[in-house]
């Protein structure tokens, strides 16, 4: 008896040191994630994929990740926050714009003429991402993990053009449908078109011009068929990272909280990382050095007309918001109110 004793003492001793080690290995979290298509360029290859693909060392526990760029998982881009509620991954890198006519709440982040710069984008953003993520949390049972920017997104044009007028009558690929109303009211013609088909649509003539970040139309080619580029910045192309519920709560209080500073700690190195692409994006698309980023072009970078300038800077108020909010209410009943309280203070808004 004392022998057995003695026995499951040390059995129990044994198991509570093992219990306690470092070297027992966790079990790992298995995560499916879909990630931003191939055609977005330098930040998925050298940001986000980095990440994912080392994301046991980036976030501080055992994860078992399958990555999956966009392109390879047979989605379409507006199809992404139905994917998200259904399951089929956990987390999802969100074109924020694109999956907006499925919850309107999201172009708050981003109106037409709402973020000529960083600075204002950043405080836009987190000013009312808490509203966007209650409601995709209560929409599409998804928690939104964070949000960053392509950066100011720019007209890219295969005709000569000197400004907004010369838009009127042309085929713009737009980013949302807030864009589309302002392209009506300069005269062209909004096209809805995922980004990996533009390059070709502006080779083909089926479009004739199109609205990106600089580093983004360098990555998918498209100077190879624009001429001209309108630096006059509309937008900033929000993205954002959501996980869907059943596999936020799946993990522990510990996990959850070093998997929101993991991506916390990406989105913020994307926030500095696409100001330095789209500043080398703008000097290699016009051919000039340095160029350290992406392929040389020569595409004729048009002089901003004040006109133009301030048609953009009235647009929030005049086209954006309006067409927004009413879009918004509709769907999100208090929406707009809550944006006005959150954002308005930021631009001066009342």
């Amino acid at each position: 008896m004392r022998f057995v004793t003695s026995t499951l003492a040390g059995a129990v001793l044994v198991a509570a040191t093992l219990a306690g080690s470092p070297s027992v290995a966790q079990e790992p979290v298995k995560l499916r994630i879909m990630g931003m298509p191939l055609a977005t360029g330098n930040i998925q290859k050298n940001r986000e994929q980095p990440f994912f693909e080392n994301m046991s060392a980036r976030v501080g526990f055992p994860i078992e990740a399958d990555y999956k760029v966009l392109d390879a998982t047979g989605i379409k881009e507006f199809e992404q926050l139905r994917v998200a509620r259904s399951g089929l991954f956990d987390i999802i890198g969100l074109r924020l714009a694109q999956v907006s006519r499925d919850e309107p709440t999201i172009l708050g982040l981003d109106l037409v003429g709402l973020n000529p710069s960083y600075e204002t984008a950043k405080k836009v953003v987190d000013a009312f991402q808490g509203p966007v993520g209650e409601r995709l949390e209560k929409q599409f049972n998804t928690k939104l993990l964070g949000v960053w920017p392509f950066g100011p997104q720019l007209i890219f044009c295969k005709p000569p053009i000197k400004g907004l007028a010369d838009l009127k009558g042309l085929k713009v690929r737009i980013l949302d449908g807030v864009m589309a109303k302002f392209m009506e009211r300069v005269g062209a013609t909004p096209v809805t078109m995922a980004f990996g088909e533009v390059a070709q649509g502006l080779s083909l003539g089926t479009i004739d011009c199109a609205v990106t970040g600089p580093s983004s139309a360098n990555s998918a080619g498209w100077p190879e068929s624009v001429t001209h580029v309108y630096p006059l910045a509309l937008q900033v192309a929000v993205q954002g990272y959501g996980i869907s519920m059943p596999a936020w709560n799946r993990l522990k209080p510990d996990q959850q909280a070093k998997l929101k500073a993991g991506i916390d700690s990406l989105t913020a190195d994307i926030w500095t990382y696409s100001k330095e692409l789209w500043d080398d994006a703008m000097r290699c698309n016009a051919g000039q050095d340095p160029c350290t980023t992406g392929r040389k072009y020569k595409l004729t970078t048009v002089e901003v007309q004040p006109q133009d300038l301030a048609l953009v800077q009235s647009a929030v108020r005049e086209i954006s918001f309006p067409a927004w909010s009413e879009a918004c209410d509709r769907v999100n009943p208090g929406c707009s109110e809550t944006w006005k309280k959150a954002v308005g203070p930021i631009i001066g808004l009342k």
